[in-house]
């Protein structure tokens, strides 16, 4: 947007609400999270190990891209998740250099669990979010 181009009280208020909506389902995703007894973080991670689309379970680097994270970290994330059951890691068939990550039972029982209930939440807020994206594209 040209610095010349003035923005009105109805940009800003677009800007917050959408803003504003966004840390509300941040929020009450993390709670939900915490209702199944795993941290917000896990729940992202088994989302990334869940929603990976190589024809291969992911590495620790494809989760540590997904989620942003710096290779040590998603190190540590991945063991914590280990330890409490939720991810398994294995061996590539082709190359046992290269560890991939998996579900476990409980790892996938919670994933669902937590997605069924985040995809009711998204529904539930698609018209109002609807309404900023198409005010967004005038």
């Amino acid at each position: 947007m040209p610095e010349d181009d003035a923005l009105d009280d109805a940009d800003y208020e677009r800007l917050l609400e959408f803003r504003t909506g966004i840390r509300k389902f941040l929020s009450w995703s993390e709670a939900q999270a915490t209702a199944v007894g795993v941290t917000p973080a896990q729940h992202q991670l088994m989302l990334a190990v869940r929603g990976h689309a190589g024809a291969d379970d992911p590495t620790i680097g494809d989760i540590a891209d997904a989620l942003v994270l710096r290779h040590h970290s998603a190190v540590g994330l991945v063991d914590r998740a280990v330890e409490a059951g939720l991810v398994v890691r294995h061996d590539d068939p082709h190359d046992s250099r290269v560890v991939r990550l998996r579900l476990s039972a409980l790892g996938n029982r919670r994933i669902r669990q937590l997605s069924r209930a985040h995809l009711e939440e998204l529904r539930r807020e698609a018209t109002r979010m609807s309404s900023l994206w198409a005010d967004l594209e005038s």
